[in-house]
């Protein structure tokens, strides 16, 4: 069989149905195991520069206990699933870390309860 040139192919290539070329693309992929599908990267458009990146999970912290400690100690213990010893012991260490790797909504929550409680809380 002679070697065909480029021009040759793409000549021969102009002369097909969009039918013919789908089943030649079809053929090709199977014949080689290969996909003419795009890349989704290079489909995906301009990139566009975003803001900065929210995080999915952050970290309770209670910075001070304030005027109500036994209510503090209470959400705590609501919050975190401990004993009144164990709650009033975190409490006791204050500024300490009340609960890790939480939703930042959730965090949000805990942070309002604690507040209501008379706590200073941060989230970082």
């Amino acid at each position: 069989m002679a070697k065909l040139t480029a021009q040759e192919v793409i000549s021969s290539l102009k002369e097909m149905t969009i039918l013919e070329l789908n089943d030649l693309i079809k053929a090709i992929e199977e014949e080689f195991g290969v996909t003419a599908a795009a890349p989704t990267t290079v489909a995906a458009g301009p990139v566009v520069e975003a803001g900065p990146v929210e995080p999915t999970e952050v970290t309770v912290v209670l910075r001070e206990v304030g005027p109500s400690k036994v209510g503090v100690i209470k959400i705590v213990r609501e919050l975190t699933g401990l004993g009144l010893v164990e709650a009033k012991g975190i409490v006791d260490k204050a500024p300490v870390n009340i609960k890790e790797n939480v939703k930042p909504e959730e965090a949000e929550e805990m942070k309002k309860k604690l507040m209501e409680a008379g706590a200073v809380v941060e989230i970082k």
